[in-house]
């Protein structure tokens, strides 16, 4: 990704990480001359059937269960600043303000192909409040992803109109106060346009994005925990063969095979038990890549599916010509929803496995790793308690994994009679995602305290750098203290990224690589 080169909304293909990059400012986000051309052509073309008195739906007529009353040419100007008033009914907290970034940036890729009769004024506003980091304050609660997120993208682009509420500097501020400092006034919305702003996924699509690099991150450091715990219970690297995995191949559980294969490489503790008389290991060890590569298969379906999104026309009425304009039902939420449901189960179940390798690991039945990872119990409780919270977080995390797809509550007096309930899979995706974060730093916790009991044997290059991390920011314990500052330190170093910087950084100084038939994998997750 060349983040010197800017972004061309609406004609260049816009993918997770860009999205992004956009969202941050590592990459700036224009729109050509080709593309503002065509956003005036089509800006035009709604002008023109607002004049007319051939009926099109949101342009000349009113919405959902209004659709049939005719609008005159005079209110039509009104008729948009009122959507975005009587549809701003968001209730709760407001989403995290990188969300709402995410939701200008694929609304504006969205906007910018230039089916949607925008104005080129709207679109360089919405870019300014980007570029302005002025960030719309949108409440969590209140879309059923039906026309898409209707409310939610209300109160998105009340800021457009001078209302609504702005992240800005530090702190939340009204807009028409922003607008006021900065000298500038509100946008007039023509005809369409408000319908055109609100018409839309991009709250369910900004929270796939999320879900998507969250979730990617989950998976990698749930390779790395595994095969931590594996070395701290001296667990066999058998069902990790190359060979095992080719009679069959689902890709990601050869990529994760291959993954745990690398980060074992050159273990000593490893080789120290190769001729164990041990048979197998329990399930969460053995069967690792099994369940960890059918949640990468998960998370690359998710991305696919988000990467045609991110790039579609999701607004209605579509504007094709004067004489073409099609009501249709791409603002429908449901290609998200279901795939965010099915990722949502499979970042659970990578908690799930997490806290039965932490149990695993408190049994004391492996040679020189006590029970409860202390030597001395009875007196001291040990990490015994440690996984009553990572229980606790596996078990709300199965009561969130309930599709939100698979419900739906007609709306718009039964226009809407079928809605996908996408925004909150998003949200409940998330939250998942957040407590095996959680579950996962406990693993880290307390493998790297077993493995500390084969010293001075050391695992492989990537894993020993690991545990040489986790060691400088949390100490060997053989007595009873207060752990959840541990707990946290550890949480972080799961959330941050660093460790997987640092098994990158290894890897790649030491050549350890996939055999070359498997390589390409290694690109794709």
């Amino acid at each position: 990704m060349n983040v010197d080169q800017p972004f061309n909304y609406g004609s260049d293909f816009l993918t997770v990480s860009k999205a992004l990059a956009i969202s941050k400012g590592i990459i700036k986000g224009v729109l050509s001359a080709e593309t503002r051309q065509k956003i005036r052509e089509s800006s035009s073309i709604v002008e023109k059937i607002a004049l007319s008195d051939k009926a099109v739906y949101g342009i000349n007529t009113g919405f959902g269960p209004l659709c049939t009353e005719m609008i005159s040419a005079e209110d039509t100007k009104k008729l948009q600043e009122n959507i975005l008033k009587s549809h701003a009914v968001g209730v709760g907290e407001p989403i995290d303000s990188e969300i709402s970034r995410l939701m200008l940036v694929l609304k504006l890729q969205a906007l910018a192909k230039g089916y949607s009769g925008i104005q080129e004024a709207t679109l360089d506003r919405m870019i300014w409040h980007l570029e302005n980091d002025a960030i719309p304050l949108v409440p969590k609660q209140g879309s059923v992803g039906a026309s898409g997120d209707l409310t939610p993208l209300s109160h998105l682009f009340l800021p457009l109109i001078g209302l609504g509420k702005v992240h800005y500097k530090g702190t939340v501020i009204a807009t028409k106060i922003l607008l006021h400092e900065q000298g500038l006034n509100p946008i007039v919305l023509n005809a369409k346009e408000g319908l055109a702003l609100i018409n839309g996924t991009q709250f369910i699509a900004a929270h796939a994005v999320k879900v998507v690099e969250r979730f990617h991150n989950v998976l990698a450091m749930g390779d790395i925990t595994a095969a931590m715990t594996l070395e701290g219970l001296m667990g066999s690297v058998k069902p990790f063969n190359e060979e095992l995995h080719r009679l069959r191949p689902y890709s990601g559980t050869q990529y994760v095979a291959g993954n745990i294969r690398n980060l074992l490489a050159g273990s000593e503790i490893v080789a120290s038990h190769s001729d164990c008389t041990k048979v197998q290991d329990p399930y969460s060890l053995r069967c690792v890549p099994q369940v960890h590569g059918a949640s990468r298969n998960a998370w690359l379906h998710l991305k696919e599916m988000l990467e045609i999104e991110i790039n579609s026309v999701t607004d209605n009425p579509v504007i094709f010509s004067e004489d073409l304009t099609i009501s249709g039902g791409n603002f429908h939420g449901q290609p998200l929803a279901m795939p965010l449901d099915y990722a949502c189960l499979a970042a659970s179940e990578i908690g799930n496995i997490s806290d039965r390798r932490i149990y695993l690991s408190l049994e004391g039945n492996t040679s020189t790793v006590p029970k409860l990872l202390m030597r001395e119990t009875g007196l001291n409780s040990g990490f015994m308690i440690l996984q009553y919270t990572s229980a606790a977080l596996a078990s709300e995390n199965k009561g969130l994994c309930f599709p939100a797809s698979a419900d739906s509550i007609p709306t718009s007096l039964g226009q809407e009679d079928h809605v996908s309930m996408g925004s909150i899979s998003g949200r409940k995706a998330l939250q998942v995602i957040e407590n095996v974060e959680k579950i996962l730093g406990i693993e880290l916790f307390c493998a790297a305290q077993a493995m500390d009991y084969h010293a001075p044997l050391k695992s492989g290059k990537v894993i020993n750098a690991i545990h040489d991390y986790v060691r400088s920011k949390i100490s060997h314990l053989e007595e009873d203290q207060i752990m959840y500052e541990m707990m946290e330190s550890a949480i972080e170093m799961v959330q941050s990224g660093n460790l997987l910087q640092l098994s990158a950084k290894i890897a790649a100084r030491e050549e350890i690589s996939n055999s070359a038939e498997f390589s390409d994998l290694f690109e794709k997750y």
